[in-house]
């Protein structure tokens, strides 16, 4: 365990021997402000072997957390020039301000940047900064400026969108989409085998993780769907939307919503959803913030009154609404409010949850889809932090954690020639349960398949139950065949080489495996769609 150190003299606290911290092969990084978002920081980055130093003004926190994790603490002003400096400014490789305040954010990156030279992230959450963030960014030299609330606001409104869907997490600039949702009772996938599925209904999306029992898995072609199962699948937007509709699935976006609560996230969502069409109706308790909010929403119906009313929620039509957001500071009633809507209505319900408490209590609620302000920050701050410090040779543009950070779905660009470029996909060693979901060239994304090739400049998002993911190469594991041969085979017919040596094609199998497992693929070479052969990724054509 080690301890902190109090810049102001105050108190004493315990300390390893010798006061020095382990050496860590990470980043060194700097957080300051130890409120939700910054304690889920340091939680995820020091599991993630990260050398992280804290700073808050509160003593009791900090004590709190460098008993839990092995961080380093400062207790004081994190703006302070001298509280950097004890805090290591001079060496540090990230600064990151997630205090209660965007202004002490700002001030804290900027003595960062002139005091250490370091890359500097700072949290902003206020809507008058929210059309500067460019400008702020950019003039004070920042590496991110974040925004949790609005972040929240862009995920309700695309489920919202979709409506049918528990999550819709958006990829490629907007160009893919990763949506996850429930086989319902008597749905035309129960009891379907993921290979029937991509051959007789649904080419163009690819099925990356199915959680049932408890249990998540990155299914291979064999793996049959059954009801309740959670699915999440990746397509191009279109492609999404057309395969729910093929298997029943409305997709009409809402009409209106009600808004529980009248803080920042509520702001944004209603302006975002009054672009759309949607017609909006606010709930706030406070007068003077209802005021306001008529001003900057002219066209949303604002109503003074207490969200938790059954009789108010009745009078203002609970019972009709087309979807339903509570948004309020406390958790508790997000999840009552959500439980009676779901009761009274058929309104599609998004509950926003701070705390990370009682996880399987609220997964046993059958809340539908959940939203987590904190999560959003944290997984695009540890997105940039994996981007620094990563072996991918190519820099990592998005990233989120999915069915209880089990899965971690991420996109990277690739920047310029690698281990993993120009290589057909049935030939790179993938570790197991790894899929590579899509590839993005161009703006167009392409479901892929054995003899697809990673280009230089392209994204690629990838699907994988190893969290902290690194690699996506498994050079200490060859032997083992990834899970993605028999998706890939199965699911997508010509993926893999009939004509291979080695492989279970001939008795009907219809398998190919990977270099090092037991039978090899010709070198180098394999049939397109059109079965014309070709002899490597820069020759293939058609």
């Amino acid at each position: 365990m080690l301890g902190i150190k109090n810049t102001k003299g105050e108190g004493s606290f315990r300390s390893l021997p010798g006061g020095k911290k382990a050496p860590q092969k990470g980043m060194r990084i700097i957080i300051v402000g130890c409120g939700k978002v910054g304690t889920t920081l340091i939680e995820q980055l020091s599991r993630e072997g990260h050398d992280i130093t804290i700073i808050d003004r509160s003593a009791k926190l900090v004590q709190t957390l460098t008993d839990l994790y092995d961080v380093m603490g400062i207790v004081g002003n994190g703006a302070s020039y001298s509280v950097q400096m004890e805090a290591g400014i001079e060496n540090a490789d990230l600064l990151i301000a997630v205090t209660e305040s965007d202004e002490l954010n700002l001030l804290c990156c900027t003595v960062a940047k002139r005091v250490g030279d370091c890359a500097a992230i700072a949290r902003v959450r206020t809507p008058d900064y929210s059309t500067e963030v460019g400008y702020l960014r950019d003039k004070l030299e920042l590496a991110m400026i974040i925004n949790p609330e609005l972040e929240a606001a862009n995920e309700v409104a695309r489920i919202l969108y979709l409506p049918t869907a528990l999550e819709v997490n958006s990829f490629a600039h907007g160009q893919a989409e990763l949506i996850k949702f429930k086989i319902p009772d008597g749905n035309m996938l129960d009891n379907i085998s993921i290979a029937h599925l991509g051959k007789n209904i649904a080419h163009n999306v690819l099925i990356c993780a199915v959680e049932r029992d408890g249990e998540v898995y990155i299914p291979s072609g064999n793996f049959t769907l059954k009801k309740d199962d959670v699915l999440s699948f990746v397509a191009s937007r279109k492609a999404g939307k057309d395969f729910l509709e093929t298997i029943g699935f409305k997709t009409n976006h809402v009409k209106s919503t009600m808004i529980i609560g009248g803080g920042k996230a509520a702001y944004y969502l209603a302006r975002q959803l009054l672009k759309m069409g949607i017609s909006v109706k606010i709930i706030e308790i406070d007068k003077a913030r209802c005021e306001e909010l008529s001003t900057l929403l002219p066209k949303a119906i604002i109503i003074n009154g207490d969200g938790t009313n059954e009789a108010l929620l009745k009078e203002e039509g609970i019972e009709y609404t087309e979807s339903f957001v509570p948004l309020t500071g406390i958790d508790e009633e997000n999840i009552l409010l959500t439980l009676h809507a779901k009761q009274v209505s058929h309104a599609k319900v998004i509950t926003k949850i701070n705390r990370i408490t009682f996880k399987s209590v609220i997964s046993g609620l059958n809340l539908g889809s959940v939203v987590y302000p904190r999560y959003i920050t944290s997984e695009t701050i540890i997105a940039y932090v994996r981007a620094r410090h990563n072996s991918l040779d190519s820099n990592i543009e998005t990233l989120y954690h999915m069915f209880d950070h089990r899965v971690e779905a991420i996109e990277f660009r690739v920047g310029e020639k690698s281990t993993v470029t120009n290589i057909p996909l049935m030939n790179l060693p993938l570790k197991k349960d790894l899929l590579l979901s899509f590839i993005n060239r161009n703006g167009r994304i392409i479901i892929p398949s054995g003899q697809d090739c990673i280009k230089v400049g392209d994204t690629v998002m990838i699907v994988t139950t190893h969290t902290g993911f690194n690699d996506i190469l498994d050079n200490s594991g060859r032997g083992e065949v990834s899970g993605n041969e028999q998706i890939y085979d199965t699911v997508y017919p010509g993926i893999y080489p009939r004509h291979a040596v080695g492989t279970d094609a001939a008795a009907g199998g219809g398998r190919s495996h990977l270099p090092g497992a037991r039978g090899h693929l010709l070198p180098e070479r394999g049939f397109d769609r059109n079965g014309h052969r070709w002899t490597d990724c820069a020759q293939k054509t058609g």
